[in-house]
């Protein structure tokens, strides 16, 4: 399909789209919800990417979210998510479910970080688990002063390599938010702005990188892509998501949430830490 036929037959519900001389933008559009990941709008985001890639005019892609969040992580059962889900037919207990989960948790999470041309995630708000693992597949993360970020053991797990393995233990043991300030210091951000200046100095980076060679970003993209996977970065979440499975298959889904809540248990203790109503808190 041409990129103009693509165009007119694109037909978003979950993302606005939108390219500025060199620089497109994908918006994750479902603020009623924080953003939270629904397998259609990862679908509408990857689709987002592809017309990103086929258009030679764009060199740059900036994700952000709308509302004032990035994102509040996997959705765990809006009624269109739901139903969505539903349609994509892949029975529980089959193949074609492992296939499924493996592509919305890992495969689509690992095409975004190949993606041939520069991504910067553009953070407000929350940042959590899901969101975490899309903001972690763009290049460079920009972030509001005020964004507020949680890691935790999820399927595209590159979390250990994002902020280092022994921080990662820290905050996946004890399940607390941490600001923009601290993901910039343990290596996650690469700039915290003031709210106020966050989408200026995020596009205004963005069209530098677009007046640069095509050619030496993709190439640049691909060493230091290399270099990680040289110390076994895509191994390591290859092997990483079987056991989350386990995880899954052992405890089952509904036991990690809270009860009738669309909430897994160790965000709600994250949220209980903001809140100061954790062990030795004040």
């Amino acid at each position: 399909m041409s990129l103009d036929n693509m165009e007119e037959k694109m037909d978003y519900k979950d993302i606005l789209y939108r390219v500025d001389g060199g620089v497109a933008t994908i918006t994750m559009n479902r603020p009623q919800y924080r953003n939270a990941l629904s397998y259609r709008l990862l679908d509408e985001i990857d689709a987002g990417f592809r017309e990103a890639g086929k258009d030679k005019q764009v060199r740059c892609v900036v994700l952000r979210g709308a509302g004032g969040n990035f994102s509040s992580g996997h959705d765990l059962g809006t009624p269109d998510a739901l139903e969505y889900r539903k349609a994509l037919g892949a029975e529980p207990g089959t193949i074609e479910a492992y296939d499924q989960f493996k592509e919305y948790n890992l495969d689509i999470h690992l095409r975004w970080r190949n993606f041939p041309k520069p991504t910067i995630a553009m953070v407000e708000g929350f940042c959590i688990y899901a969101g975490w693992m899309t903001a972690a597949c763009c290049d460079v993360v920009f972030a509001a002063s005020n964004a507020e970020f949680l890691p935790g053991f999820v399927e595209y797990m590159s979390i250990p390599w994002d902020i280092g393995i022994r921080r990662a233990k820290e905050l996946c043991f004890e399940s607390r938010f941490i600001s923009a300030q601290e993901a910039a210091d343990f290596g996650f951000v690469n700039r915290v702005l003031a709210p106020e200046d966050l989408e200026r100095e995020t596009y205004a980076y963005a069209h530098r990188v677009a007046e640069n060679s095509p050619d030496a970003l993709r190439f640049a993209k691909i060493q230091m892509n290399k270099a990680q996977d040289a110390q076994g970065f895509t191994n390591a979440l290859e092997d990483s998501l079987g056991d989350y499975q386990a995880m899954m298959y052992l405890l089952g889904s509904e036991q990690m949430r809270v009860g009738g809540q669309r909430r897994l248990l160790t965000v709600d203790l994250a949220v209980k830490g903001r809140k100061k109503e954790r062990y030795g808190q004040k």
